[in-house]
């Protein structure tokens, strides 16, 4: 029985992270860039395995920016003048997620062009 109430509440916790980072501009701005994404593969005719590859390379952007958004709000917790470590952390965690960007905007280029 522990280990069900284990799993509810760790989805439970997860579910208040999904809230909390829907609550960012960038994660609104990425969830657009999916759904416009979507409709441009519809618009191609993109196959199944080209949707799942799209889903599975946003789902990791997303994972990436919720650990960015996570590094940002430790970051502002310990400090809030300027400090080198806290430009340095929040410049990581910016170019991982431009890193997810790039990955998602690359592939769907490639989609695109062998749909052309």
């Amino acid at each position: 029985m522990n280990h069900i109430r284990h799993v509810l509440d760790a989805a439970t916790y997860s579910y208040a992270g999904f809230l909390r980072l829907l609550q960012e501009t960038a994660a609104q701005a990425e969830c657009m860039f999916f759904a416009i994404l979507l409709a441009v593969y519809v618009a191609v005719g993109a196959d199944a395995g080209q949707f799942a590859i799209l889903g599975f390379l946003f789902l990791l952007t997303i994972a990436i920016e919720a650990l960015n958004t996570a590094v940002e709000v430790l970051v502002d917790h310990l400090t809030n003048e300027f400090a080198e470590f806290a430009r340095q952390a929040k410049d990581l965690g910016s170019f991982a997620v431009f890193c997810g960007l790039t990955m998602m905007s690359l592939y769907s280029l490639y989609v695109v062009y062998s749909h052309l």
